[in-house]
């Protein structure tokens, strides 16, 4: 695999490379013992087996053809849109805007100690996939409104071919057949994982890598999210992380396009998470509870109409608000210390992966310098890993969580349906952290466990449905390779006052 040789990731948990960037950009929360405050306080500041060989470019007639050099990103204004070939395109105004980048952030330099190399993100090093490339495709034809594969021929595969990647396209034929193929697939044959869908199938294609027998060396394989599907929340957020404004269907397409066009790769955290009935299981993006799952559920049914079926699936759920019951414990972040671990919560015998080495036994009280949220209904509770819950959700506006952290969202129960469809529809543009909603809570946190206790509500794990049980997760810092430019600073560990909004909820 020499795609992956030249930056081997550590097996195992990454203590010295989670305690490195923390120190650099970790946030701040609550002491241990009391409860996570509401979020207009001074918050922390940091959350089908179809087999096509379609080798394109001059890569696939010679397999060792020499390269020509990568063209560079244009740093252009905020207003002027990216030009598919990877110029400015000044003819396409606002009326038919195409993927725009915002000026970038200033960037910061990080450093990743431990078997990770040191990843500078101003103008020095960054690990990156070769040139030429090859890549497995994976595409799901059915997710969103069914545009995925026409979108794939007509949109990536000119850029593809122009970018010297050559790649294979697996086209999926039903649930879980992504990591069925994954788990199955030689994967030294391959520079990187393309998949093309929704957030669902970049979940399958993760599950069946840590399914493989090898998965330590298996999840080091760098994956490209490109979106497809109708919430594509991980695709928002990589889009976010490289400086574009927020745009939705094909322009999101094109601008990840480019982003694997340039080949550059970051570290993203991966969330380890264990139900009460033994099942373990691994997620990018986000783990839900009651509101925001059961839309993302419900709305199955309204699947043709694209990322609208959220918007009716919420007006809906608005309508026919569910409250639930349950118990909810955390480790803030700036409660880890290397004396708090617990080698008790190792993987069983029949599973695999890293080591939790936060969490104990479900039957047993979580450990005492956790803060516990009393027993209470909830509208909602969401601990999210990126920035966005959707194209078109800025759900964490605060950025990008550092190293082995993820945003923990929950809503109490007591909040009109006036004011949360206000939260909702601020969500949009991230504004919904600006209001005085004394429901909404939000903390950094690097673990949790959250107890139902009346067994309503579901819980979707990257949108995808998992049994109603209880459940605790971990989060293990840069433990996968993503295709992304991440140009948001690093979160700081010093809380940021915002004033209070003139027009609270």
């Amino acid at each position: 695999m020499h795609a992956v040789a030249a930056c081997p990731l550590a097996h195992g948990p990454r203590s010295a490379l989670a305690t490195a960037r923390n120190e650099a950009g970790a946030s701040r929360a609550p002491a241990p013992g009391g409860e996570g405050e509401p979020h207009n306080q001074p918050r922390a500041a940091l959350l089908g087996s179809t087999d096509k060989e379609c080798m394109s470019g001059p890569a696939a007639m010679a397999g060792s053809a020499p390269a020509a050099p990568a063209p560079s990103w244009p740093q252009g204004p905020r207003d002027q849109p990216v030009d598919p070939a990877g110029g400015f395109s000044p003819g396409r105004g606002v009326g038919g805007a195409g993927p725009r980048r915002t000026s970038p952030p200033a960037r910061g330099r990080f450093l990743r100690s431990g078997s990770v190399e040191s990843v500078t993100l101003a103008f020095g090093s960054r690990r990156s996939l070769p040139r030429p490339c090859r890549a497995l495709v994976l595409l799901n034809p059915r997710s969103g409104k069914g545009k995925a594969l026409q979108q794939f021929q007509t949109l990536v595969r000119p850029l593809l071919t122009e970018a010297q990647i050559s790649f294979k396209l697996m086209v999926t034929e039903r649930q879980n057949h992504a990591r069925e193929l994954v788990k199955a697939e030689e994967l030294d044959r391959w520079d990187a994982l393309v998949i093309m869908s929704g957030d669902g199938l970049i979940h399958e294609v993760v599950n069946g890598l840590m399914d493989k027998p090898d998965w330590e060396t298996a999840i080091r394989k760098p994956l490209c999210c490109l979106p497809g599907g109708s919430g594509n929340a991980l695709a928002a957020s990589l889009n976010h992380y490289a400086g574009f404004e927020q745009v939705t269907g094909e322009d999101l397409l094109t601008n990840c396009t480019r982003l694997l066009c340039r080949r550059l790769l970051s570290p993203m955290n991966l969330l380890s998470l264990h139900t009460a009935s033994g099942t373990r299981v691994f997620s990018v993006l986000s783990l839900a509870w009651g509101f925001v799952a059961d839309v993302d559920i419900e709305s199955e049914k309204y699947r043709c109409l694209g990322e609208m079926r959220f918007t009716v699936g919420t007006l809906f759920r608005l309508a026919n608000l569910r409250i639930s019951r349950g118990r909810l414990a955390y480790l803030p972040v700036g409660s880890v210390t290397a004396s708090n671990t617990t080698p008790a919560a190792a993987p069983g015998p029949s599973q695999q992966g890293p080591t939790d080495t936060y969490l104990v036994p479900l039957g047993e009280p979580v450990p005492s310098h956790w803060t516990v949220v009393p027993e209470q209904d909830f509208v909602l509770v969401l601990a999210l890993l990126h920035t966005h819950m959707g194209s078109k959700m800025f759900t964490a506006p605060m950025g990008r969580s550092a190293a082995g952290a993820v945003h923990l969202f929950y809503v109490r129960a007591g909040a009109s349906r006036a004011t949360l469809l206000r939260l909702f529809l601020a969500m949009e543009k991230g504004k919904h952290m600006d209001s005085d909603c004394p429901h909404l809570v939000h903390v950094p946190v690097a673990a949790f466990r959250l107890e139902v206790k009346d067994g309503r509500g579901v819980f979707a794990v990257d949108g995808e449905l998992l049994v109603t049980e209880a459940v605790q997760g971990q989060v293990h810092p840069d433990y996968l390779w993503m295709v992304s430019d991440c140009r948001d600073p690093v979160p700081t560990r010093e809380p940021q006052k915002k004033p209070p909004s003139k027009k609270p909820l």
